[in-house]
């Protein structure tokens, strides 16, 4: 199916041009951050859930795991948004230690990109008994999508009430906590962190960004943050705004292209049923809100690299951080990414194989590296 090289519409005068990146083999804008290959001249507590699904995974020689699927209600702007989480754990033992795994914010943003990562780690042998929690994002994969206004304040604002609220699954984990954040989701967790918003026990950065695909190409001086404010109010608005997002997001073709490029390392391990799987993300209900935000800058933790450095320096001597860097990332991500190496306040940086998601495309090469860092705190 082809797809258009310019798309025009009346309403604003705003039209989008689309432009072919040889080095990405691009031909929309990405739902991860990274290079886009747009034209410069873009002129655009209380638990309510009653059912519960618990499963139990079993590997030959390893012990078997629990999973429990469940909701959680997070009151935010006079709304009860229901939050999807899973809860991983080996069977018929006593968690010493607590692990929260965010997803890496995006379009087609699930905690299906960590769940073979929690089960690797349940399943090395280490002395400790782990319980592992995924939790997705507001607006993003099974979690209620509402028209909220979405920036990086409400996303922050909501981490920080998973932790802490009483009610909250991860409530009991107390000091023994250590969140694992891949793309934004890491950034987010070491500056609320910073602020002294959440305690963690530890931090884990898997493949950390702090730019959204459009602000990493053509920066945020003033004429630039009117146009991403006008394609914002596009993708939000009620018929216009389906019809583009069908268009650049919401197509088997776009996401497997994304996928293909620079999502994943290798092309080869992009199978049918994953891009299956993140389209039907994409046609919920309320799904273009969250990634109208991201693809234009708003859900940006920091807007530079020093902010970027000055959150990780916060840190020193207080959380420990492992920065798990990605040997395929995209140049402007994986600049992000080595400007952390031996930086201030990171505990210990490795490299894994990996494109902005090594978790899904290899997670028993980022399971180790947590498992042993785990190990080592």
């Amino acid at each position: 199916m082809a797809f258009p090289a310019t798309i025009r519409y009346s309403p604003f005068k705003f039209p989008l041009q689309l432009q072919h990146d040889s080095s990405y083999n691009l031909s929309r804008p990405s739902f991860y951050s990274n290079s886009i290959s747009f034209n410069r001249n873009l002129v655009l507590r209380v638990n309510a859930s009653t059912s519960f699904d618990y499963s139990t995974v079993s590997t030959p020689g390893k012990s078997s795991t629990v999973k429990k699927n469940d909701n959680w209600q997070w009151k935010f702007s006079e709304k009860s948004i229901k939050i999807y989480y899973e809860q991983h754990e080996k069977e018929g033992s006593k968690p010493d230690k607590n692990i929260l795994l965010i997803p890496t914010i995006s379009d087609v943003s699930t905690v299906e990109e960590w769940s073979m990562v929690a089960l690797d780690i349940l399943q090395r042998d280490g002395g400790e008994n782990l319980r592992a929690m995924l939790v997705d994002w507001p607006g993003l994969g099974n979690s209620d999508r509402p028209k909220l206004d979405y920036n990086a304040d409400v996303m922050e604002k909501f981490l920080v009430d998973f932790i802490n609220s009483p009610n909250s699954p991860v409530s009991k984990s107390g000091e023994d906590l250590v969140v694992v954040g891949g793309g934004h989701a890491a950034t987010m967790a070491i500056l609320a962190a910073k602020k002294g918003l959440v305690n963690p026990k530890a931090i884990v950065a898997v493949a950390p960004t702090w730019a959204g695909p459009l602000p990493i190409v053509f920066g945020r001086d003033s004429s630039m943050e009117t146009r991403y404010g006008l394609l914002r109010g596009t993708l939000r608005a009620p018929a216009l705004g389906w019809m583009m997002y069908n268009v650049l997001v919401s197509n088997e073709k776009s996401i497997e292209s994304q996928y293909k490029s620079h999502v994943y390392a290798n092309s080869a391990n992009v199978t049918p049923e994953i891009i299956q799987s993140r389209y039907a993300l994409t046609k919920r209900e309320g799904a273009r809100y969250v990634p109208a935000a991201f693809l234009t800058g708003l859900l940006d933790p920091v807007k530079s690299r020093e902010e970027f450095l000055s959150a990780f320096e916060a840190l020193d001597g207080n959380i420990p951080v492992l920065v798990v860097s990605a040997s395929g990332a995209p140049r402007r991500s994986k600049a992000e990414m080595e400007a952390l190496r031996g930086a201030k306040g990171v505990s210990k940086f490795v490299e894994v194989p990996g494109a902005l998601l090594p978790q899904e495309e290899y997670p028993k090469a980022v399971a180790e590296q947590i498992h042993t860092f785990l190990q080592e705190i």
